[in-house]
């Protein structure tokens, strides 16, 4: 709970509590806590967890039986901070979908795949740079905050875990569809130059080192070596 800075009046989204062992650390640390399950027997048994546990915590909790991926509302309070174990096939997806739907979130903290974790908090430069780290950062500063072992887990999973934090800020100028799309072209052949990984986004190689040139991006460079503000001034040239 310390890794999440939670404040007493945060309003927390849990997504994928299972049997509530999270769950039941949050409560005592937030005003107010919304779990998202899929599982519809889990989120059925929730309440009756805390309530057996917890009772004096019970009110806090609402439960929503949902996919995360394709949530589109939440009742109650808007969410403030996200604290998840997240489903590790579809982390990146969950975390960017919400961040998107709420802009109420200003600080998460997820479990999830070491690897993935990585890549969510790698910077421009780095070998784990790529499309998850570049929409992280259209969102907030993300951060490793720590690394989880496998065998805490039952049952064991194949892989280790990795925390990461996330505390959010101003998106850079510009629209966020145009910037992803850009972004997404850009890593589909991220060992060529932009100039030649951004031909089919720009409608020619030609056209790809005008837009590049305008945005003051030299064309042989390659979309690791991008910032998210880099790739939002591109988006925005005039095609």
């Amino acid at each position: 709970m310390r890794t999440a800075e939670l404040r007493p009046d945060d309003v927390v989204l849990e997504v994928g509590p299972g049997l509530g062992s999270l769950t039941l650390g949050l409560l005592p640390a937030a005003a107010a806590v919304t779990a998202v399950e899929i599982d519809p027997r889990l989120a059925a048994l929730l309440p009756d967890t805390v309530a057996a546990r917890r009772p004096d915590l019970a009110g806090r909790l609402t439960v929503v039986e949902a996919d995360a991926l394709r949530v589109t509302d939440l009742p109650g309070p808007a969410p403030t901070a996200l604290v998840a174990n997240l489903p590790y096939n579809v982390a990146v997806p969950v975390l960017l979908h919400l961040l998107e739907l709420l802009p109420s979130l200003r600080r998460a903290l997820v479990l999830v795949q070491a690897e993935v974790a990585d890549r969510l908090a790698a910077p421009p430069g780095s070998a784990a740079y790529g499309v998850p780290s570049v929409k992280a950062a259209w969102y907030g500063t993300a951060r490793r905050a720590g690394s989880v072992g496998r065998r805490v887990f039952w049952p064991e999973p194949n892989v280790d875990s990795g925390l990461v934090a996330l505390d959010r800020h101003d998106p850079p100028p510009g629209d966020r569809a145009a910037t992803f799309a850009v972004v997404d072209a850009a890593f589909a052949m991220r060992r060529k130059g932009l100039r030649a990984a951004l031909a089919r986004w720009a409608g020619s190689p030609a056209a790809a080192e005008q837009r590049l040139r305008a945005a003051g991006i030299d064309p042989t460079t390659r979309g690791e070596q991008l910032s998210v503000a880099d790739f939002a001034r591109l988006a925005a040239t005039a095609p």
